[in-house]
């Protein structure tokens, strides 16, 4: 009996300002390896702001972890902290230079949430439609 693996992979960066384009580059080589580098564009900018988000906003004393995975038509992608305050769509007004990534997230992608992960922190996701003519032939 023959097992299909789903493609999925995740990798733990540091709490540092360097690692936002690292997760970056993570994103790509997955959904270049996965045959989806047509959605590689808005990938790349949510997984941008919700690393960012993580080493802005949570504690990161360890660090954070971008995980991605398909299941069925979706590319998953999730963010893991270690602080359990959630992010909230704010209101951006003119006078901000801030606040306007997850709205960004949301409109970007097919859907977006918040999780808690025990004993403390929360995983940020988001999820992206993969229609068949997003699909290459996989490397």
């Amino acid at each position: 009996m023959s097992t299909f693996m789903t493609p999925s992979g995740q990798r733990f960066f540091a709490s540092v300002p360097a690692s936002v384009g690292l997760a970056r580059d993570f994103a790509d080589k997955a959904l270049l390896a996965w045959g989806l580098s047509a959605l590689a564009d808005d990938v790349r900018l949510c997984v941008s702001e919700l690393a960012t988000n993580a080493v802005v906003h949570a504690n990161n004393h360890g660090g954070f972890l971008v995980r991605l995975a398909i299941d069925g038509s979706y590319l998953h992608l999730e963010v893991h902290d270690d602080h359990p305050r959630r992010p909230e769509l704010r209101l951006p007004t003119h006078d901000i230079t801030s606040g306007r990534g997850l709205h960004l997230v949301a409109a970007l992608s097919t859907g977006w949430g918040v999780a808690p992960l025990a004993p403390t922190g929360k995983i940020v996701w988001s999820r992206f439609a993969i229609t068949p003519a997003l699909q290459e032939t996989p490397c």
